[in-house]
């Protein structure tokens, strides 16, 4: 195990992210014992109430299995972790997995017309002030990062308008997923947040009802930058 000393400064939080980190590298295997309490603290320098409150939050992410008065072991996250653990997924020692971003990718171009289906078919009555306003700002803004944050702003709308706690919990997970990487992806994502004429056809649709509208206008206006940035993620796995 390549377990190191901890940070003090938030010690449970320290232990609780080198043992995520770990477990999602393959260095602990699903069905392996993690060392007791005691030795966990002896090798991290910390306390055993430490330990066990990073093991408690372990155990939450679906990670590992904490047994009464046996050993904890490994699970696999693959089979009982959740969207939670996406973030950590996708940056793993600050490389990027490309296997992950693509998922990401899929799941944004396959939730997001559907979304937008549920949002006109409820129709919940502020939606359509949100949604031009959202629009609006979109249309004023030039800088490209800004824009992308006016672009999650309206699909935030566009998810509330759809009235589902599993899409909800979804987009929150995708979206802090994607957040520390708008810099980075300003120039793809221009090809989408530079057409607020794009946005303002979903928001149309789904103010009049049209929920096949919706979703087709939604699917046309995510389809081309998602389709190029998976194209560019194959890529660089094939020269990886």
């Amino acid at each position: 195990m390549g377990l190191q000393p901890v940070n003090r400064r938030s010690v449970p939080e320290d232990v609780f992210e080198q043992i995520v980190s770990e477990v999602l590298s393959g260095e602990m295997q699903p069905g392996e014992a993690l060392p007791s309490e005691r030795r966990l603290a002896e090798v991290l320098g910390v306390s055993r109430p430490a330990v066990r409150e990073a093991l408690k939050r372990l155990s939450a992410a679906g990670l590992v299995e904490v047994r009464q008065g046996d050993s904890t072991t490994v699970r696999d996250f693959r089979r009982h972790a959740g969207l939670d653990l996406l973030p950590s997924l996708l940056l793993r020692s600050g490389e990027l997995d490309l296997a992950v971003a693509r998922s990401i990718l899929e799941a944004r171009l396959h939730n997001g017309p559907k979304a937008a289906e549920l949002a006109a078919l409820r129709r919940r009555p502020d939606l359509a002030a949100l949604l031009d306003d959202s629009v609006r700002r979109l249309e004023a803004e030039n800088d490209p990062i800004e824009r992308q944050r006016a672009a999650l702003a309206f699909w935030d709308h566009v998810v509330d308008g759809a009235d589902s706690i599993v899409f909800r919990l979804m987009y929150n997970t995708l979206r802090a997923a994607y957040e520390p990487a708008l810099p980075a992806l300003a120039t793809v994502m221009q090809s989408e947040v530079g057409r607020p004429d794009a946005y303002r056809r979903v928001a149309d649709a789904i103010v009049a009802g049209d929920a096949g509208g919706a979703a087709s206008a939604a699917r046309e206006l995510l389809e081309p930058a998602t389709v190029a940035l998976i194209s560019a993620l194959s890529s660089l796995e094939e020269h990886r």
